[in-house]
Parts: structure tokens; sequence; C-alpha cells
């Protein structure tokens, strides 16, 4: 049996919460075997995470191993995660669009989309994010129609088990299909098993596609949009990032939390609504900082900033936003961000005014 290095020696950056109404965590790396995932989970103090089930760069990948499925769950048992099919987001290839009409490239698409549900069968994991697709080879319309056609296929395949293949929100429009809800609620009405579909919200892309979260009364409105045109139990999952754009900018630019444009209290307004309590959050944040020895060079990870948001966004559960430490809190991270949120609300203008 195969041991890591990485897992002998791990230490965690910060503890895992007991009794956190919250279920938060980062995209981790799977890098030198799929267990590893659980370690880098447990290394950032986190109770939920997200993962490439295999390279999302290429279309050939080596197979799931019974090895690899044996040390996975052997990781979660050491590790004390009971729930891994409840708390685990594998994010589907980029390379994959199940809305194309070209029989190749979709034979291709859906080949790798049933190999990631079937993997995550095998691992014992019950949700699954994917990009739904883009209409570049035909309508908008017929596109969700071939993405409802291959999610029927795929829920059809008994190697996927009772996997709930979910729409992940996006932040453009044009070709691209999820940038509005109804895009959503069109596909899933296609499907026949509703119980193998849901969404996942994206706060940086439903904030860039316009739809706002920065009040208790916009984020009120956005999910009551949410539940009239898609239906709140739909919901599965969010991916927690700020962002760097404005609002409506349709630029899908992540933020560091309370550093970006939607600010601190968006993630409040999230946090504090036990509704969502329960739903895998997946940070995709930054976390490459400058090299302190070569602060010219490449840039490294800093997987200490993902602890840290954890324990940020824990904090916030039943925090008043009129306390000092909260508006403290707030002041700094705004503070954090500004440079960068300059930089790139100048892009986006210098774009419109062209």
């Amino acid at each position: 049996k195969r041991k890591s290095k990485k897992d002998e020696i791990i230490e965690p950056l910060q503890p895992r919460t007991v009794g956190s109404k919250l279920c938060v965590g980062p995209h981790v790396s799977a890098s030198g075997g799929i267990h590893n995932a659980i370690i880098n989970c447990v290394h950032v103090g986190a109770n939920a995470f997200a993962l490439f089930l295999k390279s999302q760069r290429k279309w050939e990948n080596p197979s799931l191993e019974d090895e690899h499925v044996a040390l996975f769950a052997s990781a979660c048992d050491k590790h004390s995660i009971s729930k891994v099919g409840a708390i685990c987001l594998p994010h589907g290839s980029y390379l994959v669009n199940l809305a194309h009409t070209d029989p190749a490239r979709t034979k291709q698409a859906y080949a790798s989309f049933l190999d990631d549900l079937t993997r995550c069968h095998r691992l014992g994991i019950n949700l699954y994010n994917f990009h739904p697709g883009n209409a570049n080879s035909t309508t908008h319309e017929d596109g969700i129609t071939h993405i409802a056609r291959n999610l029927n296929r795929a829920h059809k395949d008994p190697a996927t088990g009772s996997v709930i293949t979910l729409l992940e929100t996006m932040a453009t429009l044009g070709n691209t299909i999820g940038g509005r809800f109804e895009d959503l609620a069109a596909i899933i009405d296609l499907v026949e098993d509703k119980s193998r579909v849901g969404v996942c919200l994206d706060t940086c892309h439903v904030f860039a596609a316009g739809y706002d979260l920065r009040t208790p009364e916009a984020f009120a409105d956005t999910l009551a949009q949410f539940d009239k045109i898609i239906g709140l139990k739909y919901l599965k999952a969010l991916h927690i990032n700020d962002s760097k754009a404005p609002f409506g900018s349709y630029r899908d630019l992540h933020a560091n939390i309370g550093t970006g444009y939607l600010g601190l209290r968006a993630f409040h307004n999230i946090v504090n609504d036990s509704r969502l309590w329960g739903l895998p959050m997946i940070l995709e944040t930054p976390v490459d900082v400058p090299d302190p020895e070569n602060p010219s060079g490449k840039k490294i990870e800093d997987k200490g900033i993902w602890a840290r948001e954890i324990k940020l966004l824990e904090s916030l559960v039943g925090m008043d936003v009129s306390n000092q430490g909260f508006l403290d809190m707030e002041a700094q991270l705004e503070k954090q961000g500004k440079s960068e949120r300059e930089r790139v609300g100048d892009q986006v203008e210098r774009k419109k005014a062209k």
C-alpha cells in the first residue's frame, strides 16, 4: 500500500471547527493521488472541498483504479470525514461542452463527462459540478436541448449511480449558457429525473451577470428570483468568491473574500441564511502571493489564505454588522483590495467607452 509523505507529516494550518453551521472549504489539489485531496482539505481546516477528478487540461487520463478508491476511503476514515458524499464537490473539465452539436466533439465531451460521474459514484461522492456549455456551434435554445439530452443519457447509465449533476451559474452572456437563471431553469425543465439535477451558485459569477448580493435586500431579492425561476430546492452548493470586477460587468475575475466589489457584507448575508447551512460552500479564491525570497519572480501558493478565509466566514455567522469588530475587518479588507478593484474597474470603464 502506497503511503504519501505528506500524509505522514500533515499539520493543519487551522483546526476544523466542530459543530460549524457551514460546510466550507477550497478547491484543493489531488496531485499525487486522489486521496491527497482529503489531506489538503484537512490541512486548511476545511469541512468541505472541491477537486478535479482527473486532469482538466487533456482528454486522455489514467483510469481510476480500485487502489485509488481504497486510499480515498482510508483517508476519509483517518481524518474523520464521514459524509464525503455530501461535502465534496468535484469540478468538471473545462474542455467539456455538452452544448456542442458536432457529433465527434459531442462524443468526446460526453465520454469525459460520463467518466467523471462514474468516478464520483465509485468514490461515494454524491455531487458533481460543471459549466453547462457554450452554444458557439448552434442556437442558445438548441444548446440547452443538447445539454439536457446529454444529462438524460448520463443519468440512465447505471455506472453513474445516483450522482447529482450541478449546473454552475456563469458570469457571461452571449453564447455562454448559464449566465441567466432562465437558462438553468430551461435545462432542468428538460431533465427527466429531477432528483439528479441541481445548481451550484457562484457568487462572483452571478454578481458579474447582474444579480446583486451586497445588501440584505438585494441578497433576498436575488434568492427570491432564483426560487421563482429555478426553485430553491435545486440549489445544492455554492462557490464562494468575491469579484475583482464591478457589478454587471460580465467579467469572471475572482477576488479574496471582502477585498472585491461584493464586499464583506455580501458574505455576511450568505452565511447567515439558514437555508444555505449544510450546503458545500467552495472557495475558489486566489492564493498566489509574491515569493518573499524572490519578489519579482514566480508567485508561490499561500494556502494559509484559505485557512483564514474559512475562519473568517465562520466568524460572520451571528455577527452584528454594526459591531466595531465587523466594521474594522470590513475596512481592512476593502483597503487590501482597493488597488486591484480600481485597476479592473478602470479596464471595464475603458472597454465600455470604446
